[in-house]
């Protein structure tokens, strides 16, 4: 039962009920931090610790991890075959793609050789353009099915 005498009776009036200086006995109190302040008087703080605090940082759908292609051009592959040591046969220059790390060929550039290239999947353009210098294009499906 409440009485006339209680503690919350005597300190009326006196602003902070003998919690010290304002804004004291609510959580932080006048401790400037806490994740406030981080754009005004705790931004060299930010700058030194938190440097990716601010900004929008998205999200990687998970269906774009699977898709990492590791894809070459073919005016980059006459540039290849001549400065990686291939195996040579028949008058045509042999490159493995897959061992080099890619998994696509593209039909962008010009060839000028011929070349036979294992690769695991390629363009249309791609095949055209090796067919037509007289090279040959092993596709990894064709190469395991031999």
């Amino acid at each position: 039962m409440p009485h006339k005498l209680r503690k919350m009776r005597k300190q009326r009036g006196s602003r902070t009920c003998g919690w010290g200086k304002i804004g004291q006995h609510r959580g932080a109190g006048c401790r400037g931090h806490r994740k406030v302040g981080r754009h005004k008087h705790l931004w060299s703080y930010v700058t030194a610790k938190e440097p990716d605090y601010f900004g929008k940082h998205g999200f990687t759908s998970p269906q774009s991890l699977n898709s990492k292609e590791n894809v070459i051009n073919i005016s980059a592959l006459d540039e290849i075959s001549e400065k990686i040591s291939v195996e040579k046969e028949k008058g045509k220059v042999y490159v493995d793609l897959s061992n080099l790390g890619f998994t696509k060929l593209l039909g962008s550039g010009k060839l000028t050789k011929k070349l036979t290239v294992n690769v695991p999947s390629c363009s249309r353009t791609a095949a055209e353009k090796i067919k037509k210098a007289g090279g040959q294009v092993l596709i990894k499906s064709q190469v395991q099915g031999e």
